[in-house]
């Protein structure tokens, strides 16, 4: 049927009439895009021959259509039908008559973009290749038919250059001639066709190419233009083979130098070609051109204001505003001439500098020093689009800034932010020259520069912000300004009263209000949106605290909420405008609410409104959210009832985002208002959060059981209330107690829940112990309560005895003591549960009135049960802690003289130096002097649990005592005993914290002393000062910035794989081979992921990632999965060194998503290979998001391949959907 159907439409192809041609072809196309159609062997021909005869078709849409059914026509027939249409294709169009060489040229381009295989596609290359050649190699052959050839050649080898390795040689000897043709297309036509051959080359081909394109610039006297294809050539190789042109920048990049230097005046586009392929040198090979990183700089700086026609004779650093704007706009546009293209060359410069801004992190003091003024004095360009790209290279040197400094504490005076700091006053005067600017796209391009300035300091501003009013208000009320110009304005303006002191702001606030006030008004959704949150911000400013600031606000408080009420009140308006208007009204009636009595009655019920619409209601609840929380008290009588009971069913939601929202509005509701609230609405907000009650959601639970404590708290509500939350919410407590997953602020708001419980006096303290302890009892359905679990309840009973009272708490620990003193091989868990609450509740009061308490929990440490020795270590820790001066001396008395408890009872100790570093307790001298002896004399201990002890109490006491433990740890680092020296070394890594301790300033100058250790010989010594390096870069950048260029290769060293560490065990019937080497490789690899965050200005990225990084991609597990992290942060971070060296990692990252585990692996291995495949996707989904990515052959071809496993391509797109 469908060959009946076939031939009706190939007779009517060959039909004199043209409609009757064209609608069969047209539904020639439809059946070939049919996933049933098959035809068979004669068809195929037939097909074949009239679908190439009616490309020559007189009428153009016939044609049109011919080439079309091409593309599904390659896929169903057979190699050799496909392979005898590219030749003919081929004959017509280097043989053919002119009109036809056009649809010849673009039906080969549709046959080789949709070839179905690789071995298709290898016939049609053996048959095409030649003629090609052919075509731009044979004498007399016309320049047109040459740039045919040449862009047919380009689409081959782009997408089959590595099928076709045999025929490099002769491509290079045929392509590499036309570089000098005297047509200027098919030279460029040639540029592009070496590009795409060049990504596929060998190594020796490749620089068989460049040396050849070399030579000819070398060649003097060369007509300019000739040099310029070279100079493109050149540009265009490194764009193609990134990092592989390397070792050829010694040759070539002199060579542009030169000819940046030396050009003739009248040869700026060789300069703008030199400078195009300087950029891209810095981009695609940033290892190797870190020689010339100087040179460039100051060839860039010395082009970036190349204008050989102009002088400009303004005295820079002069401002006179009192210019009228007309004069100053004329003196700009005084020059004109449109023969001069030095432009060009200042563009070329500017992208350049931006490139080496982006692929230099390392570099940023010097730009500092040397780019950033002159940057800024070029803010002056006459040229548009060069100003243009001179602020974006400004805008890249700022966030090059953030994405450095992100996550630093501390400003020093080499620090990339002070050195921005003192340019401010400088960029603020030339960025208000630019804004009294006529142009509009200057403008647009100035207030980025501010607005990215302020994101990157955001305090930045506050002396200058009286020049920038102008500008601001010329911005949003010149007749001229383009909605474009509106919101960068108001964007930048939000952001400036954000990050600014309110008072800075006062003098200006008339200035301000009046022109964000009308666009408020303005009829583009974009503007108001964003006028809206500037009123917003506007109105912390103008009253930051009810007690007042000396700044008269009340003139402001009708304006401002007219305003909003008009855009509030108004349905028909773009959801983004509700939003901001309901938002930007919470904080005009939290702020204003006292000067707003008379509004209040019609403004509120609007909001109530709000929150009756699906769409606006998650807004109205946070604006309500506000309200409640204004120190102003707003009379909410008129609105109270009627809100209350729409949150109340909100808790019901399916929306998490709402019943969030809710949950926190709820309660700063009952807060403020909850004297005004029936008892009766608290019983059915707590029936209703007890369902959110369970460790499915913590943060959620947290938020609910937070609001149960405030409704408990009221004590108005109590007899109801108190009946309600115990038999609604106690439940789901306890179950939630036994959750292993609980922490933070869920098990903060557990513990508040049960004090107040007792507080509320609705459930009796004995009750509530015993639901509590018998939540530790293992049942029948869920198997024994979990670890994490067991410590979650002693805290909750701590909790629960202090709030009862002294004489409960005596009782309860009596209880506890009396369960320790029973037989302790019986019931393990109710040993575990009673040591852990002891230790709760030692921790938080003094428990010396019970006497011998401390011989009891040590009696424990005889348990065969592991859990309940560590338990009764941490609770002899914690008593300790109650009453330091009793019971520290008894744990140091133990150790000297129980051996065998040694281990637990350092544990022990271990507790007590914890919390007094934490709590900033100091301990006597008498004791530190007996601890430091006692834990010096363990650093050698065999078992590396004791030594880990001994280095956290070192690392803790040097907390509270600097002086005395900097000095002693010092001295140990020579000590003869390789685990003595680990032991100090990760001392001081815990001596490492997050806060500022007065430990930083002694230990600065030692830091070397500890973390110099990378070089031991000792490999455990070794990983400890890996270890402290990266604690210490996390915690405290600047006590190792200074350090870092001598211990980055110390570093780079131990992530290799060393043949003396790996060892073959002998097990019997088989060899078990150890890699001792493994764990500092991946110590390594964890201290570099924590370096790119805290000191990326110290890192070269591109020595890292080849060779190091590249090898950890191809290790073992434990190291790949880091190495994936680093990978991600860096094609992030620094994506330009990335994308120099893609090919490279695409190998490893290849085999890691085909690795299969064996048939017989166990579940263990097979879930590791799993989150190892989710960790590659991650890190391909990362690459792929980096722009230029496609540049990349290898990873297009890995793309491509992941595209057509159907399998890869799900796991791919849910990783990338995260």
């Amino acid at each position: 049927m469908a060959n009946l159907t076939m031939t009706g439409i190939l007779e009517k192809m060959t039909g004199k009439d043209k409609d009757y041609r064209y609608m069969a072809t047209s539904d020639l196309l439809n059946e070939l895009n049919k996933e049933a159609f098959r035809p068979d062997a004669d068809l195929e021909v037939k097909l074949s021959n009239i679908v190439l005869h009616q490309l020559d078709d007189a009428a153009g849409d016939v044609s049109g259509l011919a080439v079309k059914c091409l593309a599904p026509l390659v896929k169903k027939v057979r190699e050799q039908q496909v392979v005898e249409m590219t030749s003919k294709l081929c004959d017509k169009l280097l043989n053919g008559k002119d009109q036809h060489r056009d649809i010849a040229s673009i039906a080969l381009k549709t046959i080789i973009s949709e070839v179905p295989s690789s071995s298709v596609a290898q016939s049609v290359l053996v048959s095409i290749s030649p003629q090609l050649i052919k075509g731009i190699t044979g004498p007399g052959t016309s320049a047109e038919i040459k740039c045919e050839c040449l862009d047919i050649l380009c689409d081959v080898l782009h997408k089959y250059g590595n099928l076709m390795a045999s025929d490099h040689e002769v491509l290079l000897g045929a392509l590499l001639p036309q570089l000098s043709s005297n047509q200027a297309g098919v030279r460029k036509k040639a540029v592009s066709c070496l590009a795409s051959l060049a990504s596929s080359l060998s190594d020796d081909l490749l620089a068989k190419s460049t040396v050849e394109v070399v030579r000819l610039l070398k060649i003097k006297g060369k007509k300019s233009e000739m040099t310029r294809t070279n100079i493109q050539m050149i540009g265009a190789l490194s764009r193609a083979v990134g990092y592989r042109f390397g070792p050829h920048l010694g040759d070539t990049v002199p060579v542009l130098f030169n000819y940046c230097t030396s050009a003739s005046e009248n040869d700026e586009e060789l300069r703008e070609y030199s400078f195009q392929a300087l950029e891209s040198f810095l981009l695609r090979c940033p290892r190797d051109i870190y020689l010339y990183c100087d040179q460039i700089l100051h060839l860039t700086l010395e082009y970036l204001s190349y204008d050989p026609n102009f002088t400009d004779n303004m005295d820079e650093d002069t401002d006179d505003e009192s210019h009228e704007e007309e004069e100053d706009d004329e003196s700009a546009n005084e020059y004109t001439d449109d023969e001069d293209i030095s432009w060009k060359v200042r563009r070329a410069a500017a992208k350049c500098l931006a490139a080496l801004i982006v692929s230099r992190p390392e570099m940023l003091a010097k730009l500092y020093e040397e780019a950033c003024p002159k940057l800024i004095d070029r803010f002056k360009e006459r040229e548009e689009n060069v100003k243009m790209d001179v602020f974006n290279t400004f805008i890249e040197l700022l966030r090059q800034t953030g994405n450095v400094t992100k996550g630093q504490i501390g400003i020093t005076e080499t620090s990339p932010r002070w050195l921005l700091n003192q340019e401010v006053p400088k960029i603020v005067r030339s960025i208000t020259r630019q804004l009294r600017e006529k142009s509009i796209k200057t403008k647009v391009g100035a207030f980025s520069v501010l607005k990215e300035l302020v994101v990157v300091l955001p305090d930045c501003l506050a002396d200058h912000i009286g020049s920038l009013i102008p500008g601001i208000e010329k911005a949003l009320c010149d007749k001229s300004a383009t909605s474009s110009l509106k919101i960068e304005a108001l964007v930048f303006t939000r952001l400036v009263l954000a990050s600014h002191s309110p008072s800075v702001f006062h003098p200006y606030i008339k200035a301000l209000s009046s022109p964000v006030l009308s666009a408020v008004g303005e009829r583009y959704y974009k503007v108001t949106a964003e006028a809206l949150r500037v009123c917003g911000e506007l109105v912390r400013v103008i009253r930051p605290n009810v007690e007042g600031c000396g700044f008269d606000f009340k003139p402001y408080v009708k304006p401002i909420y007219n305003a909003i009420m008009s855009r509030l009140t108004n349905q028909d308006q773009d959801q983004e405008v509700k939003e901001c208007a309901i938002s930007c009204m919470g904080l005009v009636v939290s702020a204003f609410g006292d000067n707003l009595k008379v509004e209040l009655p019609t403004c509120l019920p609007v909001l109530v409104d709000r929150m009756g619409n699906e769409i606006t209601r998650l807004t109205a609840v946070k604006a309500f959210a506000v309200i409640a929380s204004s120190p102003l008290r707003i009379d909410l009588s008129c609105v109270l009832e009627h809100v209350i009971t729409e949150l109340t069913a909100f808790l019901r939601k399916a929306n998490r985002a709402l019943r969030q929202a809710t949950l926190g509005t709820l309660n700063s509701l009952i807060v403020a208002y909850g004297d005004k609230i029936g008892s009766a609405a608290y019983e059915v907000i707590i029936v209703e959060l007890s369902t959110l009650i369970s460790d499915s959601d913590l943060h959620m639970t947290a938020l609910s059981i937070e609001l149960c404590c405030t409704l408990m708290a009221d004590r108005r509500s109590i007899p109801n209330v108190g009946l309600t939350v115990k038999n609604k919410v106690l439940p789901q407590a306890l179950i939630l107690i036994r959750s292993s997953l609980l922490q933070g602020q869920a098990l903060s708001a557990l513990q508040s829940f049960f004090a107040a419980l007792v507080y509320s006096a609705n459930t009796s303290f004995d009750s509530l112990l015993d639901s509590l302890l018998s939540t530790a009892k293992p049942s029948p359905q869920s198997g024994g309560v979990a670890k994490q679990a067991l410590f979650s309840i002693a805290q909750c009973v701590a909790v629960l005895c202090l709030a009862a009272g002294d004489q409960k708490c005596s009782v309860t620990v009596k209880m506890l003591t009396d369960i320790l003193k029973d037989d302790s091989t019986t019931n393990s868990s109710k040993q575990h549960l009673s040591l852990l609450c002891l230790g709760e509740i030692g921790r938080r009061r003094d428990l010396s009135s019970h006497a011998n308490i401390e011989n009891i929990v040590i009696e424990s440490f005889q348990s065969p049960f592991e859990e309940i020795k560590s338990a009764a270590s941490y609770a002899l820790g914690n008593i300790a802690v109650g009453n330091l001066s009793k019971y520290l001396p008894f744990i140091l008395d133990q150790i000297d003289n129980q051996q065998k408890k040694q281990y637990l009872l350092l544990h022990s100790l271990k507790e007590v130096i914890v919390r007094q570093s934490v709590d900033k307790a100091e301990f006597q001298d008498s004791s530190v002097e007996k601890i430091l002896n006692l834990l010096f004399n363990h650093c050698e201990s065999e078992e590396e649990g004791v030594r880990n002890v001994v280095a956290e109490c070192l690392g803790k006491i040097a907390l509270i005592e600097p002086a005395k433990l900097v000095p002693a740890l010092k001295e140990r680092t020579t000590s003869q005993a390789a685990f003595t020296r680990a032991t100090v070394v990760i001392a001081v890594k815990y001596s490492m914290v997050e806060r500022p301790e007065k430990i930083d300033e002694i230990i600065y100058p030692e830091m070397s002393s500890f973390l110099f250790l990378i070089k031991d010989h000792d490999r455990h010594v070794r990983r400890a000062a890996v270890l402290a390096l990266s604690t210490s870069a996390h915690n405290k950048p600047n006590l190792i910035k200074g350090l870092l260029p001598e211990l980055l290769p110390l570093l780079y060293d131990q992530t290799v794989v060393k043949q003396e560490l790996i060892r073959t065990v002998d097990l019997g019937p088989f060899k078990h081979i150890v890699d001792d080497g493994l764990e500092l490789r991946k110590a390594a690899f964890e201290c570099m992921d924590t370096l790119l965050d805290s000191c990326l200005d110290q890192v070269n990225p591109s020595t890292f990632i080849v060779p190091f990084l590249k090898s950890g991609l191809d290790d073992h597990y434990d190291v790949k999965m880091p190495c994936h992290l680093i990978l991600s942060k860096l094609a992030d971070k620094c994506p330009s060194a990335v994308l120099a060296v893609l090919d490279s990692l695409v190998d490893p990252l290849q085999k890691t998503i085909y690795f299969r585990p064996k048939p017989d692996a166990v579940k263990q291995e097979v879930d590791r290979n799993e989150d190892m495949l989710r960790s590659a996707f991650r890190v391909i989904a990362s690459l792929n998001r980096i722009s230029g990515g496609d540049s990349s052959h290898k990873f297009k071809n890995l793309m491509s391949e992941i595209g057509r496993s159907q399998t890869l391509w799900d796991k791919y797109c849910s990783i990338r959907n995260e």
